[in-house]
């Protein structure tokens, strides 16, 4: 038969752990409940320790002393007529009042004695009525007699149980009620005693709690406890006050001049407190609800109560308190309904119940003193309402305390998610180096191992010296970050970068960790890609001239440097031929052997497409020359092999020595220039730097310069060529203006150095501006004298027909001077008049709108000039100089000549022969039918006064024979 398992026998261990169980079961669930069972019975079935008798409520008649003061016999014979009482209010007021009772018939052992339970009395006297025999008077602060401080209030007896009748005066502060009880001697002895024990019990139980609150947030730290504790001892004693033992704290008497004062300044720190613990449980409710103005006033109340208290009379000060209480209990009141309404909070609920409690006690004691109606809570149940309020306050408050609880509990919850499956590696460091904590993403980075035998080291990892950057940073910056490289382990694979960011707290180092070897090295490529070209892998344009520039500010320690500009020869036609994968691998071949024949030091880079610099610092002007030599026998020498093609490539290299101050721009600019120079046939053209080149540049720059200044116009002035008709030579005046330019040592600018400094620094319309205006106002000042001229001709420079802000101002002028804008012609070069036709075609239109002409300049040097003719509607066409030179030795420039002739004439154009130089070419002109004519055969520029004193262009002819003729032709 199969075995049966052995059953196991109970071990020690697990019976210790059934003893645990069972006993934390006990102590936490069983004998709780079971003393609270117990407790209920108590006091729901169980008789009072405390057994007193009951109290006989006496009548008595009670007159006010208003007028001057009564003795006892007065007062006695008037209170006779009064009818009787069982209670009278003071109604606040302060005067004495006199009151006449007696005792009724009651069995009682050790006599009887009436009680007076006011806790507003102040001051009571008695006297016998048979003999008026002065019986007792007491004080707050002293009783004589046979008159005695009982609880509240004050008694007097005992007394053999007859019917004896007494009269009293007595004075009260505040809204008093006076009720007579006549007890039996030994029954007010035990009432007494069960009030002051009551009075204990509520002392004892809030100061306790109380206490316990604040050893509470003293240890966690936590504000609402303070507020909490604080509160309960108010409540404490505003539950004394209305119960009438207030005169008493903690089992000490009450200095009796005090006790008023401090009733007072009671009731305003409980409705302080109030205010505000209400305001800090529910700060967040209120804040959604939004309603801060009724909050604030209640607030602002708060202050007012605390002054109030300590400088108003108890009489005055009441009715502020009553009023203050009214608007408090429903602000909060609506304000608590509106929370409970939106969210149901057992923070709210909890509060709303104590709050309920102490506004019914608070209310009845309010309504009782201020409208004079009979109190509904006695003594006893101003204890427990104390005791209520504070119990329901204390599990709003422990509510409140466990949300914020539940809400760290679950902060942490998701923080130590969020530790754990955040993807960046965190980690905890002491300051020796090792790892206290980290996160799985660290462990995957680093490894399993870098928690195990209490943490490994940093530096384990890391570069060597990386411990001591962390430490630094951390101790120079409190969120500091740096970049550092792994350990490098023999057979890992390529080193890996991490981004670290820590700060320093609590004697640790707290921080992150994050894997950014793909962003570094993007951020290397990026950074290589700034500066280099991709294709041939040399530097780009931003890369040589960073380098050139570096290479420039050696030249102050007297180094020499040498740059060189080098082109392919007809690299488009490569590209054009065999495209531009082709293109590419030859440009990647060139640099190869170009970078092979640099020295150490020395840097290439592409500047364009075909295009290159090489900047060859420490190198003398001869030895740069001869490397030159050298790449350009590299280059060319031997054929490109590209798949089946072995193509053959030259270039051509620019030269220069530069030498301070030199502009890198212009440095460029320069070895450009020589390039191309060295692109006519030369290969390799040197510009040393005293060559004549370099102060060429140098003085286009000052130029330019100059230009560019806010007295950029300031020496400028403008001569005039005149143009000659040939129809009828003496007939007119016309004329060229021609710009000129006086530097500041008085020697003349030439034009063909002032127009390219101001092309190549974008300011002829500066220029064109200033020979418009100056033109326009010298036609308008001297018209009288200007009768016989029909034209004067103007250049406009090419990029101002392309400045809007130029053709905006020109025609400003022309339309300001209109008479003047009538003689004015205006000369656009026909290349320039192509590059746009229809912007072209629109400023013509516009210029002829304002009377002026216009006539296209260089005609006949384009390539398409007669397929466009017929879309510009010009009035003059002037032939370029380029066919009117030394013409009569060139027919086929005579034959051009007659045929631009011919189309202007179909055209209704008129012609402009320029640089006419010789009496032949003004008679071969003439004989085809050109309309004018301009030149130094006519005459060379003149200054304007010598213009105005001319009557045609032909009184400027100084050839005899050539005068001759003109006369001739006008005869």
């Amino acid at each position: 038969m199969p075995q049966q398992p052995a059953q196991r026998k109970p071990t020690a261990s697990s019976l210790h752990d059934s003893l645990d169980r069972f006993l934390s079961w006990l102590g936490t669930y069983a004998l709780p409940v079971a003393i609270g069972v117990m407790s209920l019975v108590a006091l729901t079935g169980w008789q009072s320790y405390f057994q007193v008798g009951d109290a006989q409520q006496l009548r008595f008649q009670f007159l006010e002393e208003a007028g001057s003061p009564l003795s006892a016999e007065q007062a006695s014979a008037a209170l006779l007529a009064r009818p009787g009482v069982e209670r009278f209010d003071s109604g606040r007021s302060e005067a004495p009042f006199w009151f006449r009772f007696a005792f009724s018939d009651m069995p009682a052992e050790q006599g009887v004695t009436a009680e007076f339970p006011s806790r507003h009395m102040t001051e009571i006297t008695c006297w016998e009525e048979d003999a008026y025999t002065l019986v007792g008077a007491a004080t707050r602060a002293r009783a004589t007699g046979n008159i005695s401080m009982v609880k509240a209030g004050f008694a007097l007896g005992p007394y053999a149980p007859t019917k004896a009748s007494f009269v009293c005066r007595a004075r009260f502060v505040g809204p008093a009620s006076l009720t007579l009880m006549q007890w039996r001697a030994e029954d007010l002895a035990a009432s007494a005693q069960k009030f002051h024990r009551e009075s204990g019990l509520l002392d004892g139980g809030l100061i306790v709690l109380a206490l316990f609150m604040l050893i509470t947030a003293l240890i966690i730290r936590q504000t609402i406890y303070v507020l909490f504790s604080a509160w309960l001892i108010a409540n404490l004693r505003l539950a004394a006050l209305s119960a009438g033992w207030d005169v008493q704290w903690l089992g000490q008497a009450v200095p009796h001049h005090l006790v008023f004062e401090m009733r007072l300044v009671t009731t305003a720190v409980y409705y302080v407190l109030t205010v505000t613990m209400f305001r800090t449980l529910f700060r967040d409710d209120l804040m959604r609800l939004g309603s801060p103005v009724p909050m604030r006033v209640v607030q602002w109340m708060c202050v007012a109560l605390l002054l109030l208290s300590v400088t108003l009379s108890y009489q005055a000060f009441l009715p502020v308190l009553w009023a203050a209480s009214v608007i408090t209990v429903l602000v909060v009141g609506f304000l608590l309904v509106r929370i409970l309404l939106a969210r149901r909070s057992p923070v709210a609920v909890w509060y709303a119940a104590s709050f309920a409690i102490t506004m019914v006690a608070g209310l009845s004691e309010v309504v009782s003193a201020a409208l004079g109606f009979r109190g509904t809570i006695g003594t006893v149940n101003s204890v427990t309402a104390a005791l209520s309020s504070s119990l329901l306050a204390a599990l709003a408050v422990a509510e409140h305390i466990r949300m914020e609880h539940r809400e760290r509990i679950d902060a942490q919850e998701e923080l130590e998610h969020t530790y754990e499956a955040m993807p960046i590696g965190l980690f905890t460091l002491d300051l020796e180096g090792r790892f206290k904590s980290a996160n799985p993403a660290l462990s995957n980075m680093l490894g399993d191992d870098v928690m195990k035998g209490g943490g490994a080291e940093w530096e384990r990892y890391f570069k060597a010296g990386s411990w001591s950057e962390l430490l630094t940073m951390v101790h120079m910056q409190p969120d500091g970050e740096l970049e550092i490289d792994d350990a490098g382990q023999s057979g890992a694979e390529a080193r890996k970068r991490f981004l670290v960011k820590a700060t320093l707290a609590r004697g640790k180092i707290e921080g992150s960790l994050q894997d950014v070897t793909e962003k570094a090295a993007a951020i290397q490529e990026l950074m290589y890609l700034a500066e280099n070209d991709p294709l041939t892998k040399v530097f780009n344009r931003r890369g040589i001239e960073s380098t050139l520039d570096r290479a420039m500010q050696q030249l102050a320690e007297g180094k020499p440097l040498a740059l060189a500009y080098l082109d392919i020869n007809r690299f488009k036609l490569i590209n054009s031929l065999y495209g531009h994968a082709v293109g590419d691998a030859i440009l990647r071949m060139v640099c190869d052997r170009v970078k092979g024949m640099l020295a150490t030091g020395q840097h290439m880079g592409r500047v364009g497409g075909d295009e290159f610099v090489i900047v060859m610092p420490d190198t003398s002007i001869q030895l740069a020359a001869w490397s030159c030599r050298g790449i350009i026998a590299a280059v060319g020498d031997q054929t490109y092999g590209i798949a089946d093609k072995a193509l053959q490539v030259h270039c051509s290299i620019g030269l220069i020595e530069i030498s301070e101050p030199t502009h890198i721009k212009d440095a460029l600019a320069l070895a450009d220039n020589a390039c191309r120079e060295a692109k006519r046939g030369a290969q390799l053209v040197v510009y040393e730097k005293d060559a004549n080149v370099f102060r060429q540049r140098e003085a286009e720059f000052s130029l330019a310069e100059h230009l560019s200044g806010q007295l950029a116009t300031t020496g400028l002035y403008l001569d005039m060529q005149p143009i000659m008709s040939l129809k009828d030579p003496h007939a007119s005046l016309n004329f060229e203006v021609l710009v000129r330019m006086r530097g500041r040592d008085g020697v003349v600018v030439s034009a063909d150095r002032l127009i390219p400094a101001a092309e190549g620094y974008g300011r002829t319309g500066v220029i064109d501006r200033w020979v418009m205006g100056t033109t326009l106002e010298w036609i308008n000042a001297h018209l009288p004298r200007l009768s016989n001229t029909q034209f004067v001709c103007m250049n406009l420079n090419g990029a101002s027909l392309n400045d809007e802000r130029f053709v905006r101002d020109a025609f400003d002028m022309l339309e300001r001077m209109p008479r003047a804008a009538c003689r004015l012609c205006i000369e656009i070069t026909e290349s320039v008049a192509l590059q746009d036709l229809g912007n072209t075609r629109h400023f013509i239109d516009r210029v002829r709108g304002c009377g002026a002409k216009v006539a296209l300049d260089d005609f006949g040097a384009g390539y398409t000039s007669f397929s466009y003719l017929r879309d510009l509607p010009a009035d003059v066409l002037k032939i370029d100089g380029s066919f009117i030179v030394n013409m009569v030795a060139h027919p086929a420039n005579v034959a051009i000549v007659e045929a631009i002739v011919s189309l202007a004439l179909s055209l209704g154009m008129k012609t402009i022969a320029e640089w006419a130089e010789d009496n032949v070419t003004v008679q071969t002109l003439s004989d085809i039918g050109v309309d004018y004519v301009q030149g130094y055969a006519i005459a060379r520029p003149q200054r304007p006064e010598n213009i105005l004193m001319a009557a045609s262009a032909a009184a400027f002819i100084q050839n005899a024979e050539l005068a001759y003729s003109m006369r001739r032709v006008s005869a």
